[in-house]
């Protein structure tokens, strides 16, 4: 019976908290250079991934990048959400934000075609926040989640610039077959689009056009145009009374 090194799990959660508490904080950066580059030579050993310190490297390289990238996110966060008061409060107790980091992360492993451990990073940050990003994603500027509680973003959904969306959406495949695994299986979505809460995007060749509104818990499978406003019909029906009693 072949032996599965599970407990690799354990150590990619504490090498991926560092990693993000290094990518905000000076100290922790300088604190934990050496663990996070042992740790991550550990980890690819153990997957028997070669070329560990080229990769350490260029990865490494990448991290001022990702930093950019999430101040922008964050400053997203802050103008869009009425909720927030600062942007200290953004990085230190967002979820959405949390998640999204990690997803930078991991992602910018994904394309240094490095496996498993992009993956077993993002189900870390899921088991945490309940946001499901698969690290092949592809994700622009300035994103935005809100609560962020039951959301899933497939491997190849196109996210572009300023993008909003909200708790329980899901950018999903229409049809789950192996053979299609290297099909692009999952929306895009263009710029500014805003998608609220709960509704489902569905398919490979599906397009949100640039500036829609998707309304909450609509239901799509075929492209938007750009401009659109996509709402779900709620229907409201008064009951009879019987005996002045509402049946």
């Amino acid at each position: 019976m072949k032996s599965y090194n599970v407990c690799l799990k354990d150590t990619v959660k504490t090498f991926t908290k560092c990693l993000f508490y290094s990518l905000f904080d000076c100290e922790q950066e300088e604190a934990h250079s050496d663990y996070l580059e042992k740790t991550f030579l550990k980890i690819l050993s153990s997957l028997e991934i070669e070329n560990g310190e080229a990769i350490w490297e260029s990865f490494k390289a990448e991290l001022p990048k990702v930093r950019l990238q999430l101040d922008l996110d964050a400053v997203a966060f802050e103008n869009n959400d009425p909720a927030s008061y600062s942007l200290e409060e953004i990085y230190l107790a967002y979820p959405g934000f949390h998640a999204i980091s990690i997803y930078r992360l991991s992602n910018t492993l994904y394309k240094l075609n490095v496996p498993i451990l992009p993956r077993m990073m993002s189900e870390y940050i899921h088991g945490i926040t309940g946001i499901d990003i698969h690290p092949g994603a592809t994700i622009g500027e300035s994103f935005y989640i809100d609560h962020g509680t039951g959301i899933v973003i497939g491997e190849t959904s196109i996210i572009k610039d300023n993008v909003k969306i909200y708790q329980g959406v899901t950018l999903g495949g229409i049809q789950v077959s192996k053979d299609l695994a290297k099909v692009k299986r999952h929306p895009t979505i263009e710029s500014n689009v805003c998608i609220y809460a709960n509704a489902t995007i569905l398919g490979g060749d599906i397009v949100i056009g640039a500036n829609s509104i998707i309304g909450a818990n609509v239901w799509i499978t075929h492209s938007v145009p750009e401009n659109s406003l996509v709402t779900y019909k709620t229907e409201i029906k008064i009951r009879p009374k019987k005996n002045g009693i509402r049946e």
